[in-house]
């Protein structure tokens, strides 16, 4: 099953966003930002940015699996 994670860590004075895909491929915010509110809301944000990789995740989750995978 696909999944898309958003996550705010700490970074100096602040928080930096991550957005993660069940794919490995996860995109950090160059910024920081000063709540945890604030990080998820970016990232959030930035998931809206690449949406090829939101279709991405549609086409593998309808492609058909050959028998012995």
């Amino acid at each position: 099953m696909a999944s898309v994670t958003l996550t705010a860590t700490p970074k100096g004075n602040g928080f930096q966003a991550t957005l993660a895909f069940t794919t490995g491929v996860s995109i950090n915010s160059a910024e920081t930002y000063p709540t945890i509110a604030e990080a998820i809301t970016a990232a959030a944000l930035k998931l809206l940015e690449v949406p090829e990789r939101l279709d991405e995740m549609d086409r593998v989750a309808v492609e058909p699996t050959s028998p012995g995978s």
